[in-house]
């Protein structure tokens, strides 16, 4: 009977038992806890230049077809535009490229409503205030129609991910303070510092509106019912943390070599899987996170970063390890609050469900780097 037992366990049920006591996905060391505290500090300070962005761009260059000043914020002088140009300057291009990635794998409200005939009744006003005096645009609108609606999709995605940046900086950065009071301890305090504040911002409103000749256009109203959680959250996790796109120059984007599924459902590109060696490579956008981290790590984690045998020559491989960790940390929290019943429970039901929606999530934990954070 035992045998029967043993040959039917999941590869990962290590991992299950952890969150089924209270644990995380990521050990609990008091080296843990200073590095993804210290990297979600860091990364707190540079979400909160990328959410500023992508409300500037949605909110001051919306269907500003060539968008030249985009990440300068409307604050445009001869000094950031040579920090531009040497790229001495946050990579706001991550920023976009989740923001891609989210729209383009879709799921959740957020995608069902921007598909809908609501939000082309709400995008056209929008579309023609907009372009009132540009005969060439008009004359586009008319022979490609699906194309400036498309536009005002995306940004509609930039306003949205800014939103959710928006809650999440505070989030990490108020994690560090607590850290610095010495309330943080543990990475189970970790994850449930994360999941408290994912329940108080669970069902904040995301909406969107654009000023156009000093008229307001709403293109997400509130009665859209749109929520933080559902609706933002939950598709960024799905986009980002486990979907991702190929990152260009590792895999053939050749179709007749096939080393691309063509069923997005299986791709595995995302932040969980990504293996930190080529992070520093051109053309692997999350070097353009790291890139920024470095710049504003806490000085107790960059000695840590110093003391390793490369000391700063893979700092950005360093960065990319510890970034992984943290975000098995953000998806414990994911994993608890979407949790069908609480996973402490005693009943025989409720723990078979439990169990069922554990290992779905382990499934998907095969290929990713969960037991290499953990080794």
């Amino acid at each position: 009977m035992t045998n029967t037992i043993l040959k039917h366990q999941h590869p990962l049920t290590e991992y299950i038992n952890r969150l089924k006591r209270g644990q995380a996905l990521l050990q609990d060391t008091p080296e843990n806890v200073l590095e993804v505290v210290g990297i979600l500090k860091s990364y707190g300070v540079v979400m909160d230049a990328y959410y500023k962005n992508l409300l500037y761009i949605a909110d001051h260059q919306f269907l500003v077809l060539f968008p030249f000043f985009k990440y300068f914020n409307g604050e445009i002088t001869w000094g950031k535009l040579l920090r531009h140009w040497w790229h001495d300057r946050i990579n706001f291009e991550y920023a976009e490229y989740c923001m891609r990635t989210m729209m383009w794998h879709g799921g959740g409200g957020l995608d069902a409503y921007l598909d809908s005939d609501e939000f082309r009744k709400r995008a056209q006003p929008a579309i023609l205030a907009k372009i009132k005096h540009n005969f060439f645009i008009q004359g586009v609108q008319q022979l490609f129609p699906e194309f400036l609606p498309e536009q005002v999709r995306l940004f509609a995605y930039y306003s949205a991910l800014g939103q959710f940046w928006q809650v999440m900086c505070p989030m990490f950065l108020n994690l560090s303070d607590r850290y610095d009071r010495g309330e943080i301890k543990t990475i189970p305090q970790v994850v449930q510092h994360i999941l408290d504040a994912l329940v108080a911002a669970a069902n904040l409103p995301i909406t969107y509106s654009v000023k156009i000749d000093g008229k307001v256009y709403e293109i997400i109203p509130k009665s859209a019912g749109l929520t933080f959680l559902a609706d933002t959250a939950v598709p960024y996790v799905e986009a980002v943390f486990f979907r991702g796109t190929p990152f260009p120059g590792t895999v053939s984007y050749n179709a007749q070599a096939q080393a691309i599924s063509p069923d997005q459902g299986r791709f595995e590109y995302g932040a969980l899987y990504a293996d930190p060696l080529p992070i520093g490579g051109a053309g692997i956008p999350p070097t353009q996170l790291m890139q920024d981290m470095r710049h504003y790590l806490p000085e107790y984690l960059h000695e840590v970063y110093r003391k390793t045998r490369r000391g700063e020559d893979d700092l950005r491989v360093q960065i990319c390890q510890t970034f992984q960790k943290s975000m098995f940390c953000v998806t414990t929290a994911a994993i608890l609050g979407l949790a069908p019943h609480p996973l402490n429970t005693s009943d025989p039901k409720e723990q078979k469900a439990n169990q069922a929606y554990l290992e779905n999530w382990m499934d998907r934990f095969m290929t990713s780097r969960l037991v290499g954070v953990n080794s």
